[in-house]
């Protein structure tokens, strides 16, 4: 039943979006392992929801900077790159049955764009490359509604502006259209969900209690200056993963949207993403340094930087984790979503809910 474009063909139709400017965009093959980990949220223990990881393949629960550096594989193509990324995963609720099945995505597509006031494009001193040990996450999968007026200007709103996403329908006679939430129709081109991370750190911390005040965003999101409390400008991450949704038009025609995240979220205003650097760090700096200096490293092709080892896409499509931490059904068509994720449509913010006092 599922229509399932090549990883090829969705990397080139991407290749037309207005967001694609980038210094360099970083292909990472379909997901290295989807399950319900994440070790900046919930270190040593099942995360509250199911992720579709990316990149270095000793991810687990009690990641270091030191462990994942052991990876001895990565599904994504510079092999100086052993980071983990991270976002909910999305699946189709049959209205019919009120089944959940997963549903399959292209891989991830991550922009490291030499954005800021900072960048030597700019007049800036230069960016910085990540630090060892750094992460950072963006979004929130409790939100289930937008509450800020677009422009605004705040953390709190740039925040909400960095999850805002397209609904790809080239090829099919009808408009594409960029939303926040979900969309209304059928994507036929795919769901391409799109997310900002923070491009600015306080210098000082790796990490955060909250796992976000380490870091800040941009003035402007996408450009801008970096704030007072947070001056060291870094390379600003810009992930996209197209979900191939149009398989299972035929299911809903002229029913309401039946897709929801992982996290219980029907609406789509708690799509969020994680980042845990796994780079060799000098190597990340003599790209940032030199590799922004012929046509093709200025219009963000990765494999013109000759500082990266590249790695065949099918060689990183067959790159799987070490371990499977969490073992449970993930695929469908199953009667509810893996961990205790009853869906909450809001406005408010949802309740994540533990197996200990789950209400279903």
């Amino acid at each position: 039943m599922l229509f399932k474009p090549s990883f090829a063909a969705i990397l080139a139709s991407l290749a037309s979006v207005e967001v694609a400017n980038a210094w360099f965009r970083l292909p990472c093959t379909k997901p290295m392992v989807q399950e319900r980990v994440d070790p900046i949220i919930s270190p040593g223990q099942v995360s509250q929801h199911l992720h579709s990881i990316h990149g270095g393949n000793n991810f687990s629960m009690n990641l270091t900077y030191n462990t994942l550096r052991q990876s001895t594989c990565t599904s994504c193509q510079v092999a100086q790159d052993l980071s983990n990324y991270w976002t909910p995963t999305l699946y189709f609720k049959d209205p019919t049955t009120g089944q959940f099945e997963k549903v399959p995505n292209g891989g991830l597509l991550v922009y490291y764009q030499n954005r800021g006031s900072a960048d030597v494009s700019n007049g800036g001193k230069g960016l910085t490359a990540f630090p060892a040990g750094f992460r950072m996450i963006t979004g929130d999968p409790r939100k289930r509604s937008k509450l800020y007026t677009e422009g605004l200007g705040t953390q709190a709103e740039l925040a909400e502006r960095a999850i805002k996403s397209s609904c790809l329908r080239y090829g099919s006679g009808n408009n594409g259209y960029d939303f926040y939430g979900f969309p209304t129709t059928d994507c036929e081109a795919g769901l391409n969900s799109r997310l900002h991370m923070p491009a600015c750190w306080d210098g000082k911390n790796l990490d955060s209690p909250d796992h976000k005040s380490h870091t800040a965003y941009l003035s402007g999101l996408d450009n801008g200056n970096c704030p007072s409390t947070h001056p060291v400008a870094l390379m600003k991450l810009f992930y996209e993963v197209t979900w191939d949704i149009t398989g299972f038009a035929s299911c809903w025609k002229g029913k309401p949207w039946p897709f929801v995240w992982s996290n219980s979220d029907p609406t789509g205003y708690g799509w969020h993403g994680d980042f845990f650097n796994g780079w060799d760090v000098p190597t990340l700096q003599n790209a940032i340094d030199h590799c922004n200096q012929t046509p093709d490293q200025l219009a963000g092709v990765f494999t013109a930087c000759p500082y990266f080892t590249i790695i065949p896409a099918s060689t990183t499509q067959a790159c799987r984790a070490k371990t499977t931490e969490v073992v449970e059904p993930i695929n469908g068509p199953m009667a509810k979503l893996p961990g205790c994720n009853p869906l909450q449509y809001g406005p408010g913010d949802a309740t994540l809910y533990s197996t200990a006092n789950c209400p279903i």
